[in-house]
């Protein structure tokens, strides 16, 4: 991604001097969206700026009057966890006309509102540039009628506009997650985990990577001729296996290669009418919209909404409207208009039958997910066995989302015509030979289990190394997939480095990331993480909620991650919280006083709630009952205290759509990575690996999954405190805090430049043409 450094001399609080912004949210709700709505206000509040609602989206444009209105810093309290709306959205006819935009140009003249912050689809964001390019002639227009001065005109002679992607349905080109979507999956996936279901294309798609579905439709790549028999003949091989349950997902929109629509009912009847069996159809409809929105799209908003305002105030009368999005873990800014045009050459490559373009113009992701599904929807390994055995071992504290990354491994295996082996009980397993093929069927099933089907433990293998290579050799095990946490990371590193004196570990070795805390160097994201960072934030929800009538209460959470702060920063941006404490960014008793008086303060609005995460070992010394017995005694009078300790809950729980997304994905990855090393390898009729880049972490890194050797990570570890030397998710640290108020510098020197979304995918859309 593009970077410019600005001049640091740039004081964040200042940029918003004079200038005003109005946030608006249009078109179908999302959840997610009121911690876009507050960050933006906060943030706009922050620098000075002052900021206004606009209530019912366009229709409050165009009406005016109470419908805008200054927001302040009390009035985006507890939004966070409440779905949808809360300023409201309105389908708008009058915006679509152009009498109705010059009354809403009228409307934001006369308040001194230039720049325009609006979350909503695709149709939402081209109104708004519509309206941008349209702003000169309309203002000429209100001045030649006598609505507004000259003078009004030439101080509000331009119009910013910058947009957030709001939609359950993930549908804009050019951004890998819409805010919604994420909280959409956990509707579905909550009704999925037991009963077929049908949703939007993207929702569709990952709901059946993230389920394990037996056959998925989406408008964009249909089925093939003949695709009945085909269904069907999947689905009794699959109850001959042993399965008692077929799962189908249809995506809304769904038809066949004649363009003809097909629809659940028919699907019910072809399965019940040629297979006899019970089959049950249930539409999702708008309960995918409702709910509380998830760690990831209170996360998403909050960060887009931050961008949103600094996009706003960056801008020049040159500066085209765009679009503020996440890709990976990266803040990035597009140009809206190519978003939209992208997002309308889909629908024309559908209707034009090339559905292998649209397929790739929904963008990397989209493709990712689609290949990934095809290759393990169903059983289909090669006449020609490999006669490779690859052996899977789980390591470390059990997480949700480690039986989707062993369930894909197993599976892509079995499709490169390997021999799979389980490893049951970590690196003790290995070592005693408790080690057993594993089958397709085996992990049927597998997506939605939480903790660790393999079992698990923490052992290291350096003092069993011995018995573990003779089990290398008695299997004839040719690579080895560890997932796991930091002990699988070190784990690793042990087995490399006694690769020396033992030939039997000279194999392709793949760490997969797999802890709550999210502390294994060489990636930025790992298994587990997502679903420990949504049980913490419904608790402190919860929590919150608790306090709703009991006034002036302080709530003290202590959060699990070792010395990662990861879980205390991600799950205080999630759930609103006024400070978390952390190992990584020390602090002292003087803090602790500053943030009890920020308390005090706080108690004088009508927000009179506090929430304080601290991580478990933060600081040896202050410690949750030391930082509670403070805040006891200090806010004395103001406020009293409760503290909870989360403990082993975060652990547990099925996974969320995301870590069974990312396990799968990261599984079968790590086979395919494996697979090709063992070609490398392979030399006069033996496997012999022995080169650092032949024992790798799999990671997330900013924006694509990258295998990274384990001995150039050790340079880049803390070994003692068992974290990465550099952790991406601390620069975030300072939205919290300006999020709670408190007065920092945001670091402006580094921002992101426009990127462009029409050259990743113009030969694509050259070729259909």
């Amino acid at each position: 991604m593009a970077k410019t450094l600005q001049p640091s001399s740039m004081d964040p609080t200042k940029m918003g001097l004079g200038r005003s912004i109005a946030v608006l949210t249009s078109g179908g709700d999302a959840q997610g969206m009121n911690a876009a709505v507050r960050a933006t206000v906060r943030v706009g509040l922050y620098t000075g700026a002052k900021v206004y609602f606009v209530h019912e989206g366009y229709q409050g444009l165009v009406d005016g009057g109470d419908n805008i209105k200054p927001a302040t810093w009390e009035s985006v309290s507890m939004m966070l966890q409440l779905g949808g709306t809360v300023i409201g959205s309105a389908r708008c006819k009058d915006f679509q006309a152009r009498e109705g935009r010059k009354q809403a140009a009228c409307n934001l003249v006369k308040l001194g509102i230039t720049n325009l912050c609006v979350i909503g689809g695709d149709g939402s964001l081209t109104g708004a540039n519509q309206f941008r390019t349209e702003w000169s002639g309309l203002l000429a227009d209100l001045v030649k009628a006598g609505k507004i001065t000259k003078d009004e005109a030439s101080k509000s002679s331009h119009l910013n506009i910058v947009g957030m992607v709001g939609s359950i349905d993930n549908d804009f080109c050019g951004t890998d997650m819409t805010i919604g979507t994420d909280s959409a999956l956990h509707r579905i996936i909550e009704v999925v985990d037991a009963i077929t279901t049908t949703a939007q294309s993207y929702l569709a798609l990952v709901t059946a990577l993230s389920c394990g579905a037996d056959w998925v439709f989406i408008p964009e790549m249909p089925p093939d001729e003949g695709w009945e028999e085909h269904l069907c003949r999947r689905l009794a091989d699959q109850r001959a296996r042993g399965s008692r349950l077929n799962v189908i997902i249809m995506a809304e929109g769904a038809m066949s290669r004649a363009g003809t629509p097909i629809t659940s009912d028919q699907i019910k009847k072809l399965v019940t009418d040629r297979l006899g069996f019970d089959t049950r159809t249930t539409v999702l409809g708008h309960v995918q919209r409702g709910g509380t929105p998830s760690a990831f799209d209170r996360i998403l908003g909050s960060r887009m909404g931050v961008e949103a305002v600094m996009a706003l105030l960056e801008a020049t009368p040159d500066t085209p409207a765009c679009v503020v999005s996440l890709s990976g873990n990266q803040a990035i800014r597009l140009p809206l208009m190519e978003c939209v045009q992208v997002t309308k050459d889909v629908t024309a490559a559908m209707s034009e039958g090339r559905f292998e373009d649209a397929i790739k113009l929904r963008g990397k992701s989209f493709e990712n997910n689609w290949n990934t599904y095809k290759l393990l929807a169903h059983i289909n390994p090669p006449d020609v066995k490999s006669n490779i055995n690859v052996a899977i071992v789980n390591i470390g504290a059990p997480c949700a989302g480690m039986n989707s990354a062993v369930r894909s491994a197993v599976r892509m295996g079995i499709i490169q015509g390997h021999n799979m082996l389980a490893v049951y009980d970590g690196f003790d397993g290995l070592a005693h030979g408790n080690i057993e093929p594993i089958t397709w069927t085996c992990v049927s099933g597998w997506t939605g289990k939480g903790g660790s089907m393999l079992g698990t433990k923490r052992t290291l293998p350096g003092k069993m190394v011995e018995e573990i290579s003779l089990n290398i050799a008695k299997h004839n095990i040719h690579a080895l997939v560890i997932i796991g946490g930091f002990e699988a990371y070190v784990g690793g590193l042990e087995l490399v480095q006694a690769r020396e004196k033992y030939e039997e570990l000279c194999i392709p070795m793949v760490v997969i990331p797999a802890t709550v805390s999210n502390n294994v160097p060489g990636s930025d994201f790992s298994i587990g993480a997502d679903t420990a960072l949504n049980t913490i934030t419904l608790t402190c929800d919860r929590i919150k909620q608790s306090a709703a009538g009991t006034k002036r209460r302080v709530f003290i959470i202590e959060t699990m991650g070792g010395y990662c702060g990861y879980l205390a920063t991600m799950a205080g941006l999630a759930a609103g919280a006024d400070a978390a404490y952390i190992y990584e960014e020390k602090f002292n008793i003087k803090d602790l006083e500053l943030n009890v008086e920020h308390l005090v303060q706080k108690m004088k609005t009508t927000v009179k709630r506090g929430l304080i995460l601290r991580n478990e070992n933060s600081n040896a010394n202050y410690t949750t009952d030391f930082i509670f017995n403070l805040y006891s005694e200090e806010g004395k009078g103001v406020f009293d205290c409760r503290k909870n300790v989360l403990g082993h809950m975060q652990q547990g729980g099925t996974p969320t759509p995301f870590d069974r997304n990312f396990g799968t994905k990261m599984g079968a990855k790590s086979v395919l990575w494996v697979t090709e090393k063992l070609k490398e390898c392979y030399r006069h009729g033996r496997i012999f690996a022995n080169t650092p880049d032949s024992a790798c972490v799999l990671g997330m890194r900013k924006r694509a999954l990258h295998f990274q050797p384990l001995a150039e990570l050790k340079a880049e570890t803390d070994f003692e405190h068992r974290i990465p030397k550099t952790q991406w998710w601390l620069k975030i640290r300072p939205i919290m805090k300006i999020l709670a108020k408190y007065d920092i510098k945001l670091d402006t020197s580094e921002h992101t430049d426009m990127e462009h979304v029409i050259k990743k995918t113009s030969h694509v859309v050259s070729a259909g043409k």
